[in-house]
């Protein structure tokens, strides 16, 4: 069992605040986090989060109050030591998935699926149940608003009542932060991640980059490969204003200021 939530380091990029930890120690944390049965959020940021913070206040707002931020994208890693403090790795959400749904089938966590494309969660949570041995408390592909809201109800009484530890929400950024963010009295003491694509990659419905791509940063270049009218036009953008942020953090000497930060707002 992990040990209890650590004071930790927190880099600030644009807006945003990042934790510096390592994989094993994002593992840690999140281990903690769920078994302190207070409630908790974990989001992991990348460029397009960066940029997309500076001009969305609910956004921002939900970054501020998140228990764990964790690096997703090379050139948040690449940026780090320019902006004082260096983070010792990427923690992709895609690459966190598995080890986290091994240590909820190791620890008898039940896991509820939230999001994905229609069937997506149905595929995942048996792949999950049946090759993974991961208790799935049920899912939910139901639509939300843009700005994360449900008129209805029925996402946020659904996973509260599925009464589970872990909860993956396959929305899509900001999508899933907003919703998060705005249900999380709702649905504690489960610990909500922001998961992005990864139950349409668990269901086969997108490829993932090859691992030495990634590992290189050039996820991005496979993506753009896939879909290069739709990200061209969206990257030349989201990097160019990222380089910005970074330039003029440098110029006005503000940088990162890490501080010593309670684990997690909430």
């Amino acid at each position: 069992m992990a040990e209890a939530l650590k004071r930790r380091r927190r880099l600030r990029i644009g807006t945003l605040w990042v934790d510096v930890v390592n994989f094993r120690e994002a593992m840690e944390e999140i281990e903690a986090l769920v078994d302190r049965r207070q409630g908790g959020s974990v989001f992991t940021p990348n460029v397009d989060h960066i940029v997309k913070a500076q001009s969305h206040d609910a956004f921002r707002r939900a970054y501020d109050d998140v228990s764990l931020s964790l690096a997703d994208g090379m050139p948040l890693i690449w940026a780090s030591p320019l902006l004082g403090c260096s983070l010792p790795e990427r923690v992709a959400g895609s690459d966190l998935l598995m080890p986290l749904l091994e240590l909820a089938a190791r620890r008898r966590y039940r896991v509820y699926l939230l999001g994905g494309a229609p069937g997506a969660a149905e595929t995942a949570a048996r792949i999950m149940t049946e090759r993974l041995g991961v208790i799935v408390a049920g899912w939910d592909d139901t639509r939300i608003e843009k700005d994360g809201s449900d008129p209805t109800g029925g996402s946020v009484a659904r996973a509260k009542a599925a009464n589970a530890d872990i909860i993956l929400v396959a929305l899509g950024p900001p999508k899933q932060e907003l919703w998060v963010h705005r249900y999380f009295d709702d649905i504690r003491p489960a610990v909500a991640f922001g998961v992005g694509a990864s139950l349409d990659f668990m269901a086969g419905n997108y490829k993932r980059a090859p691992r030495w791509m990634a590992r290189s940063g050039l996820e991005w270049l496979y993506r753009l490969l896939q879909e290069p009218t739709r990200m061209f036009g969206r990257y030349a953008k989201t990097n160019g204003k990222f380089m910005w942020l970074v330039a003029r953090e440098l110029l006005a000497r503000r940088g990162a200021r890490p501080l010593e930060e309670p684990a997690g707002s909430r």
